[in-house]
């Protein structure tokens, strides 16, 4: 989820009934992001979602 709208994904979430689900946050905006951007992006989401999973 990009960081303007996590306030959303995470209500999604409780009305789910997944109040605690994690998920990544990457920076905003993506259309008009640079590939290098974009890349740096990706990198921020694998280490994100590596520490989730290795959590436990």
């Amino acid at each position: 989820m990009t960081e303007r709208f996590t306030s959303a994904a995470a209500l999604m979430c409780k009305v789910l009934g997944m109040p605690d689900y994690k998920f990544a946050v990457i920076g905003h905006p993506i259309s008009s992001a640079s590939d290098e951007l974009l890349g740096d992006y990706a990198r921020a989401t694998i280490e994100q979602m590596r520490a989730v999973l290795l959590r436990g």
